[in-house]
């Protein structure tokens, strides 16, 4: 049985800050210090969740830990972030409450990491398969493109958001995710004109430089050293722990996931490369004759890259940073820009185009990741924002940060108060009012439409005349000046006139977290965030299509003469729309602190986390927590925790749950003043009576140890006397069983022995009679054997002496017979020696004859005829020997014998050649007419798939059937074969890829001169039938896959429903068979072939990208297709 432990087990400190006791700002800081040294870094305050940045890694958010967490209770175990995501899935899922979790922090408390950690929670316990772990991957990997283009590096922390970042998590109603909407809020732009010292620019930029290829940045025009820009901080260039090189090539992959094109990600890298080119430029004054200054762009060879990045022609950028049209009513006025106004204007173009690109980027993955059904869903909100910034320099920035934390706050005030009295109502517990802290008040002084400083900011923009940054302090002053949070040296109030901590051109607001001093230099100019209409204008011609989408102001054809709204009231509406979404939904609360400022581990700053305590507004989030009752459980827990206290409770309760606890209660004197009973908890009002309790469980659990240890001991000797018990019986008994079976072992073989004993003496004794009748018959046999020799030998003795004496008349015959042959043989011999002579002495008289005649005429040719003599032999020799070695009759076949002597090389090669030609001859003339067409198709192919294709060479020894399924002689296409009226050229089975999942449906193809048509396999049944007239062209990829797309004219009949993208083993032959017809064809153009790893195919009315990547696919080495994204097919071939 599994056992539970809970929140207030083996606890560190305290686990939930509603029960520290005493309650004062020290020991809560306390508390904290306590467990962050111990690794504790989660600590809850009722439902909100403390987290500590420990600046370094712990084994706390491992698979198993999710398992853990997973469908239990948010007090059962010890405090961590998986408690609240578990919490708010399960009341998504089971309760249908749409749920949002706000992590608040300042910069560096670790709010980016807590939002991963929910959402990797969210997507690990939800439902699993094909399409919801691609939504929960495309999900999840939204945040490495953000992060790349919205975080930067700061003097607080290396990877800090510097935008506010709001996701909508969309459910089934199953609790699977079906995808997200991303709403982003003021991005900090500025940042990329100019970093505070010690910061870097945001992360993309260094990434780019760090990461693309030579190839890539030599098309972007771009250099690996960061010095050549002007808009990145060299002193923080690189930081330890961030590898941007690596960091790249994950953004790129991430965006692939996601569904970003190939072309959107090299139009957003130009972009970038833009900005950074734009940041060089530098303008010189050039004096006009009316007395004016003009600028002018020193070098221009930035400005001619930048331009050909976007595609804009030079001379409309160069011209728009040295003037600016003013359009009033119907009279255009064209200005010069001096050096400072231009460069604002290259700043405010570099800030727009930058933070254009960005809320782009958004809507792009909004596009990629947005739920595809239209049914009701569920809604998980993660509010990733901000916190309140309080720095030595506080701007226009710091201002409407703080205004939304001041709204956050409220919303948090109102949401808890709001919980906590529906949770009393619910319980039936009377609810009492709690005193706080509202502030209304302060949101009103910023956002109210009439005094509210925004308003009157937007007013002093807006108005006619000369509007300074001081114009707008006086207005201030004027309006504020009696409002008891605002304060000013310059107003009306005598009690800050002497107030030296307070400069002449700042005001000071008494926020909720503390009094923050804010410098009005730059309030009106980022307010205005005014963008050169000249500019816009000039963008919007660019050829780059993204372009045109950042800058639709600038179409000339509506031009629009209205202000822009300005930045504060964007945001302002931007925050509102926020609150009313968060006012929908169920809250959870994550509040980050960053233990120092250091970013190392082990590190706790009391002041700083103090502070941090103060702002987040923590004590204030107890106090309310602790107004009422402290503490509350259901009755079920409780019980079952605090049962062994009392002996009617203990160890099993029969009745209900609750009726145990009042006994329990009642059993231990607890006063009735300090609990109260609910429907279905028990509320506890002060945390001394939480820890009375504690102390006696833990006494009491103490007395339970031991006497579970006295029993066990008990069992175990018991057990272990029974176990020697029931051994000596074992022992015994076995003991008996082997002294018999050895008693019994002993009288077998006893009786063995005497039997054996008489057997042999029988034996012995048969044996003593058979041998000696043996002897007796052998005795005669013996005798007798003897007088038969004896007989024999006398009969053989007498044959002898006369055979002797016939061999001997024989012998002396034959020896007189030789001597006579041998006489008769001299006398012959001696004859024929005697006419030999006669015959040589003859022949060498007849020589010397012919010699003596003809000695004359040989000296004189002698020479020639030996010659000729001896080239006919060679010849002669030659000619067999060739005879003999002649290749094979294979015109492929190169060898030939080699070539003896030096003078018959033109002989050598002629007869060589005309070997060739007739073998050649002899081959063709067996070639039949199909065989010859079949021939010019293979050579047809090696034209257009040669060296272009790599699956030609396997196609190569392959006959080009034609039909495959034999559809004029199989029955089942009986039917279909009547439908077509000419001769089927090709028949064969292909699978029709399905653009929705990339999967397959076997189809019938065939092929005629006039048309092709596409068949259902089982059926017959012709599903398609395309006229080869409105064929144009035809797709494949430059891989050993068998894919090809069938694209239709625009226009045509056949093209309502969009082209065909089909996948065969046979590709070779049908593509050649179909540019073989178009060639031969007089009435219709020739059929384009188009040999590209990537192309695009028309479904109906959406074009889909088929991109062919090389690597291992999931089902082994053959080819897969796989649906990426609403607009793209990728098709993983094996690598060769």
């Amino acid at each position: 049985m599994e056992v539970k432990t809970s929140l207030l087990d083996n606890m560190i400190g305290v686990g939930d800050m509603v029960l520290i006791e005493p309650l004062s700002e020290d020991t809560f800081i306390e508390n904290l210090r306590k467990r962050f040294d111990h690794n504790e870094i989660y600590t809850y305050i009722g439902s909100v969740v403390i987290s500590m940045n420990p600046y370094k890694s712990l084994p706390i958010y491992t698979a198993e830990k999710v398992e853990e967490y997973r469908n239990r209770n948010f007090y059962e175990l010890s405090p961590h972030i998986y408690a609240l995501a578990d919490e708010a899935y399960r009341s998504l899922r089971d309760q249908d409450k749409d749920q949002c979790i706000l992590i608040t922090g300042e910069s560096g408390a670790g709010k980016t990491e807590a939002s991963k950690f929910v959402m990797s929670y969210v997507a690990a316990v939800c439902g699993k398969g094909q399409e919801v772990n691609k939504v929960k991957e495309q999900l999840l990997q939204s945040n490495p493109v953000l992060e790349a283009f919205g975080n930067a590096k700061t003097v607080r922390n290396d990877n800090s958001s510097r935008f506010g970042k709001y996701m909508d998590v969309e459910f089934d109603f199953k609790g699977d995710p079906l995808g997200g909407v991303i709403s982003n809020y003021l991005l900090e732009k500025s940042r990329v004109v100019k970093q505070p010292r010690g910061e870097r620019n945001f992360h993309i930029f260094y990434q780019l430089l760090s990461g693309a290829s030579d190839d890539t940045l030599k098309k972007l025009k771009l250099d690996r050293d960061f010095s050549k820009y002007n808009y990145l901080s060299l002193d923080s260039a690189t930081v330890n722990g961030l590898d941007d090189a690596a960091s790249f090539r994950t953004v790129r992959n991430a965006m692939q996931i996601v569904g970003f094109m190939e072309d959107e990600v090299q139009s957003v890298l130009e972009l970038v490369a833009a900005v950074l080119k734009l940041g060089n430029l530098e303008f010189k004054p050039e004096s006009r004759c009316n007395g004016f200054d003009e600028s002018r762009i020193k070098d221009k060879n930035d400005l001619k890259e930048m331009c050909e990045l976007l595609g804009i022609e030079q001379s409309v950028l160069e011209r728009a940073f040295s003037y600016r049209t003013v359009e009033a009513k119907m009279e255009k006025v064209s200005t010069t820009l001096n050096v400072a106004q231009a460069y604002y204007a290259r700043d405010a173009l570099a800030k727009n185009l930058y933070s254009r690109l960005f809320s782009w980027l958004v809507n792009r993955i909004n596009e990629s990741i947005k739920a595809q059904t239209k049914s009701r869903k569920k809604v998980m909100g993660v509010l990733d924002i901000y916190g309140f910034e309080i720095f030595e320099d506080n701007s226009f920035e710091q201002f409407i940060i703080n205004y939304c934390n001041e709204k956050l706050q409220q919303i948090f005030i109102e949401l808890t108060l709001r919980e906590e009295q529906e949770e009393y109502i619910r319980e039936g517990i009377e609810w009492t009012n709690i005193e706080y802290f509202n502030n209304a008040i302060i949101c009103d002084l910023i956002e109210n439409n009439k005094n509210g400083i925004l308003a009157m900011l937007d007013e002093e923009c807006l108005r006619p005349g000369t509007v300074t940054d001081e114009t707008f302090l006086d207005k201030l002053n004027t309006v504020c000046a009696e409002h008891q949070h605002f304060e000013s040296r310059q107003s009306k109030n005598s009690k800050f006139l002497t107030d030296h901590s307070l400069p002449h051109n700042c005001f000071r607001i008494q926020h909720y977290a503390g009094k923050v001093l804010y410098r009005v230099e730059g309030f009106v100019d980022k307010n205005n965030d005014l963008l050169y209409r000249d500019l816009s204008q000039a963008m919007y011609k660019a050829n780059q299509s993204l372009i045109k989408i950042l800058f639709p102001e600038g179409n000339p054809a509506k031009v629009n003469l209205k202000r822009p709204p300005t930045a504060g009231f964007q945001f302002r509406a931007s925050v509102g729309t926020l609150m009313k979404n968060l006012l929908t939904k169920n809250p959870n609360y994550i509040r980050c602190i960053k233990p120092n400022d250091k970013k190392a581990a082990h590190i706790f700053t009391d002041s700083l986390v103090c502070h941090q305590v103060r702002y987040l507004g923590l004590m204030e989030n107890v106090r309310v927590r602790r107004a009422g009752y402290a503490f509350r459980q259901a009755y079920e827990p409780c019980l079952e925790r605090y049962k062994m206290l009392c002996k009617q409770t203990w160890p099993h309760w029969k009745g209900p749950a609750r009726e145990g606890v009042e006994v329990l209660l009642k059993n231990l004197q607890v006063p009735a003043e300090e609990f109260a009973y609910g429907r279905s908890k028990i509320f506890i009002r002060n945390p001394r009576t939480l820890f009375f309790l504690e102390e006696k469980r833990r006494q009491c659990l103490e007395d339970l140890a031991t006497l579970i240890q006295k029993i066990y001991r008990g069992w175990k000797s018991r057990t272990h006397f029974l176990l020697l018990k029931k051994s000596q019986v074992v022992v015994a008994a076995w003991y008996r069983r082997f002294a018999q079976q050895k008693k019994y072992q002993n009288i077998r073989s006893s009786a063995l022995v005497v039997q054996s004993f008489i057997r042999g003496w029988k034996a012995r004794k048969l044996l003593r009679e058979l041998k000696h009748k043996k002897r007796c018959e052998e005795a005669v046999t013996t005798i007798s054997a003897y007088w038969h020799g004896t007989q024999a030998r006398w009969e053989l003795r007498r044959l002898k002496e006369e055979a002797r004496n016939k061999h001997a008349v024989s012998v002396i015959w034959a020896a007189w017979l030789g001597t006579k042959a041998r006489r008769e043989l001299k006398c012959l011999k001696e004859e024929a020696r005697r006419k030999h002579a006669v015959a040589v002495i003859w022949a060498y008289w007849l020589g010397l004859k012919v010699r003596r005649e003809y000695r004359k005429f040989f000296r004189a040719n002698a020479g020639k005829k030996i010659y000729d003599f001896t080239i006919q032999r060679i010849m002669q020799k030659y000619f067999m020997g060739l005879k003999k070695t002649m290749p094979s009759m294979s015109p492929v076949d190169k060898s030939w014998p080699a070539r003896p002597y030096s003078f018959l090389d033109g002989t050598h090669h002629e007869l060589r050649r005309v070997f060739h030609l007739w073998r050649c001859k002899k081959y063709r003339s067996q070639f039949t007419e199909e065989k010859k067409a079949t021939y010019e198709e293979k050579l047809a192919a090696s034209e257009l798939f040669k060296d272009k294709k790599a699956l030609y060479p396997s196609s190569v020894g392959q006959p080009f059937k034609g039909d495959y399924v034999e559809v004029t002689k199989n029955p089942k296409y009986q039917k279909l074969n009547s439908l077509v009226e000419d001769k089927v050229l090709l028949a064969d089975v292909v699978s029709k890829i399905n653009r929705a999942n990339g999967k397959g449906a076997p189809r019938i193809f065939l092929l005629t001169k006039k048309s092709l048509v596409l068949a259902d396999q089982k059926t017959g049944q012709v599903k398609a039938s395309v006229p080869l007239l409105d064929l144009s062209s035809v797709s494949v990829s430059t891989q050993s896959d068998g894919f090809f797309a069938l694209k239709l004219k625009e226009g045509s009949t056949s093209a309502a429903k969009g082209d065909f993208l089909l996948s065969s083993d046979r590709l070779i032959e049908i593509i050649t068979k179909l540019h073989r017809i178009g060639a031969a064809s007089a009435d219709r153009n020739q059929i384009n072939i188009d040999i590209s790893d990537e192309f695009l195919v028309q479904f109906k009315q959406d074009k889909v990208c088929v991109k062919f990547i090389q690597g291992t696919p999931k089902n082994g080495n053959g080819v897969a297709c796989k649906r990426k994204n609403n607009r793209l097919l990728e098709v993983s071939v094996p690598s060769p």
